[in-house]
């Protein structure tokens, strides 16, 4: 107290104004006035633009505030302060130096994902966004969704599991690097028995291995070992996303390697849908209510004891129709909506090959109209072909669409990217010159400001994809992410987590990626992360939509008499019994600091 005295009479003796003078004071209501103007244009609920007939979807934080009932401010509060405790108790290594140094741990509030990981799961503000309701999880490639531990079980607890590869796999480059698949077949166990073993030089190229004798047999540590290198090849390892000089190209590389095998596992009926059913519960523990998977179909579909590949996926997509309703008949699924697909195709395929998708993919939703809501084209934009090469085909598509009387709308990956104002960025341009309804990352978009008020004045909203954008070296951390510029901008957005499975979540709801933001932007609260929630229910494909009927129902919000604005009202309910979860759990917390 002394010292605070001795400096208060030197500022006095020195001219230095204090925060009591009235000018002083008169400039601290006009700062707060303009950062309250500036959260005005922030997320948070669409204001109807005066001057046109579109819906602005500049963001209103602070109408949004005002409306908040006093549990759910409470809550809010309650939830910031945890923030703020916990940046201070958990994230900053100063306060425990000696253990940061002997652990050699690294230690600050926004960290990235798999550094935080292990920490940020026993954290209060995790036990709050477990628990939160989240919408819809829109983007999501479903064969990166199912737990790999689990996958690798299936793989050995279902008969007839046999794996193949096209040459010997020999050396560390072999086990790393070499094609591998896994394939069902009736031959009896037996008969893997005389043939050489996949690890030796002996081996006959691509003939059936069963899992148990590939693994028996595996040099480094028996079926013990296969187990940790099977599951090293479908997912990313910790020290690949580490380490950022490597740059983007090299880091795909490991990750584009990991869906094949994914794929042939997965692609057998038994494997799928006891996957399937296990990765629902999960979402919907987690408070999701409703799933649209990106998925392509690079591997034939095998029904239950077929040695023989379907030659379509009619098959595939009854067994998913069938087991989203047999999980919403359970305890656990009674809220769930359910799962559509948007079907996606490589774009680094010839024209030839990716039209003969799309003919695939409008015979299958003529013939499954309510699981195909939409198209995409994926794989690495730096090294595929840009959208304005695959123009032609998609208008093609397009054309094809309307013949055929079927509604299947864009929804492209486009800027996932750190380019600017090369033809990966200038994806950009095409995806929304082309009609797309949601954008798949947009990470370079928040380079572009006649594209942000092109996608705000078109209502497209952008699947942010936090986790993934700092694994897959986009960028270092959260800290460092584009998301805050196109909040600030009032750019609609919602949180996805992309390929969980294989980035290392080790969960695969949407509660890291919701955490990441919470914890690491200043400008994002409870309200904030509710709002994205909500986003992502108005730009739910729940049913097919003419462009006119996907605007009103974006517009309309809770206010409307349609599918998106009942549910948008049943998640208002549930985020506010959840406000009233957090009020109680936390009322230590629940303290006024004015």
């Amino acid at each position: 107290m002394g010292d605070d005295h001795e400096d208060l009479e030197w500022e006095l003796e020195e001219g230095i104004p204090q925060f009591e003078d009235p000018f002083i004071q008169q400039y601290l209501k006009g700062r707060d006035a303009l950062i309250q103007e500036e959260q005005k244009r922030r997320h948070g609920i669409v204001e109807t633009a005066a001057k046109s007939n579109f819906i602005s979807n500049r963001i209103l934080d602070a109408n949004l505030r005002k409306s908040l009932s006093p549990i759910a401010a409470r809550a809010a509060k309650i939830v910031s302060q945890i923030r703020t405790q916990e940046q201070h108790e958990v994230w900053t290594a100063g306060l425990d130096e000696a253990t940061a140094h002997q652990s050699d741990e690294i230690l600050y509030p926004g960290v990235m994902f798999n550094l935080a990981k292990n920490r940020m799961e026993k954290t209060k503000l995790w036990k709050i966004v477990d628990k939160m309701p989240k919408g819809s999880l829109l983007h999501a490639h479903m064969d990166a969704m199912f737990d790999i531990e689990f996958l690798v079980d299936l793989a050995f607890s279902t008969p007839g599991i046999h794996i193949l590869a096209p040459k010997p796999l020999l050396t560390d480059t072999d086990y790393e690097w070499a094609p591998v698949s896994f394939q069902y077949s009736s031959q009896p166990l037996e008969a893997s028995e005389d043939k050489p073993s996949i690890w030796t030089e002996t081996y006959e190229a691509s003939s059936l291995i069963s899992i148990q004798k590939a693994a028996s047999s595996f040099p480094k540590g028996g079926e013990k070992g296969f187990r940790e290198w099977l599951s090293s090849r479908c997912v990313l390892l910790p020290e690949h996303s580490y380490h950022h000089h490597h740059g983007v190209d090299a880091i795909w590389s490991h990750f584009a390697k990991t869906f094949p095998v994914i794929d042939s596992i997965l692609m057998y009926e038994p494997i799928f849908r006891t996957g399937l059913l296990r990765l629902l519960g999960q979402l919907a523990a987690d408070g999701i209510r409703y799933v649209e998977f990106r998925y392509g179909f690079s591997n034939n579909y095998r029904r239950e004891g077929h040695d023989e590949p379907d030659e379509d996926l009619f098959g595939w997509f009854q067994m998913v129709e069938d087991v989203v309703e047999q999980f919403k008949k359970t305890e656990a699924g009674k809220d769930f909506y359910g799962v559509r697909i948007i079907w996606v195709t490589l774009r680094r395929f010839s024209n030839k090959a990716i039209v003969e998708t799309m003919k695939q993919c409008i015979a299958t939703k003529q013939e499954f109209p309510d699981m195909i809501c939409g198209f995409d084209l994926v794989g690495q934009e730096d090294l595929g072909r840009p959208l304005a090469d695959l123009v032609p085909v998609l208008f093609w598509f397009r054309k094809q669409c309307a013949e055929e009387e079927v509604d299947i709308p864009f929804f492209f990956h486009a800027g996932e990217c750190l380019g600017d104002g090369d033809e990966t960025d200038q994806n950009l341009f095409d995806a929304i010159l082309l009609g797309t309804r949601r954008i798949g990352h947009g990470f370079s978009l928040f380079k572009h400001p006649l594209l942000i008020d092109l996608v705000k004045e078109k209502k497209i909203l952008i699947e942010c994809c936090p986790i993934s954008n700092e694994v897959l070296r986009l960028t270092s951390s959260i800290k460092a992410h584009p998301l805050p510029a196109l909040l600030a901008r009032g750019v609609p957005v919602s949180l996805c987590n992309d390929d969980p499975a294989i980035l290392g979540h080790g969960r695969h709801g949407l509660t890291h990626d919701f955490w990441q933001v919470l914890q690491g932007l200043e400008n994002v609260d409870l309200v904030g992360l509710s709002m994205m929630a909500q986003n992502s229910i108005r730009w739910s494909c729940y049913e097919d939509q003419s462009p006119a009927e996907w605007k009103a129902g974006i517009q309309n919000g809770v206010m409307g008499k349609g599918l998106k604005s009942e549910r948008l009202r049943e998640f208002g309910s549930e985020f506010e019994k959840f406000c009233e979860w957090i009020v109680l759990e936390f009322a230590e917390f629940d303290v006024d600091d004015d």
